[in-house]
């Protein structure tokens, strides 16, 4: 299912500022390359994470599911100065290329890549989270939720990818296990009077869940 209008996703990427080049190279290389590469963050949702990160100017992040690196860099531009941002890779392999591509940025002492499952790392981790970026495995998604918001600050933010996973969530009947754990996810969400919650509508649907 197409659910962004090609022209409307063109006219978007006109008229938001542009990737940086170390940023432009890795979309170039991940599109060419990566079997998955539907899941990059990109143009736009990368300028959006930059934004918001920016806004909140977290001391910080956590990160669950790095994939190339693409979406660890936009946030953490945003960082504060003395801010540290940390994200969780499964796959050895995307993991070592996005350290790669880390280690050609001014931000690489800011960013701390850990390899491994991010349910049993989470628990090691303490920190107290300014922002958390949850885009791993979809059958996981509450459960890493609920691991994280213990730890994340009042005011504080979680941003949960691809919630509205392809369109597969609009299928009747809904067959697909991700599709059908992204749709107990956001119903786990919005019934959760712990937090306030927004569903945004920018590439595979982003909700940005802040917790009062």
């Amino acid at each position: 299912m197409e659910l962004i209008n090609t022209q409307v996703q063109e006219y978007s990427e006109k008229y938001s500022s542009p990737e940086d080049d170390l940023l432009k190279e890795i979309a170039e290389y991940t599109y060419a390359n990566h079997p998955q590469s539907q899941m990059l963050s990109g143009h736009v949702q990368g300028r959006l994470l930059h934004g918001l990160s920016a806004m909140m100017s977290p001391k910080r992040i956590l990160e669950v599911g790095t994939f190339m690196g693409y979406s660890a860099l936009c946030l953490a531009a945003g960082l504060s100065p003395e801010g540290l941002l940390y994200t969780l890779e499964l796959r050895e392999e995307d993991a070592a290329r996005a350290q790669s591509y880390f280690n050609k940025s001014l931000l690489k002492d800011k960013i701390i890549l850990q390899v491994g499952d991010a349910l049993k790392m989470i628990p090691e981790l303490h920190e107290e989270w300014d922002l958390v970026f949850i885009d791993a495995d979809k059958v996981n998604y509450i459960n890493y939720y609920e691991l994280v918001l213990p730890k994340l600050r009042t005011g504080g933010v979680i941003l949960a990818d691809n919630v509205l996973f392809h369109g597969e969530i609009f299928k009747k009947p809904m067959d697909g296990k991700n599709a059908k754990a992204i749709q107990a996810f956001n119903d786990h969400v919005i019934a959760d009077k712990r937090v306030e919650t927004v569903l945004i509508t920018v590439r595979d649907g982003l909700s940005l869940i802040r917790k009062k």
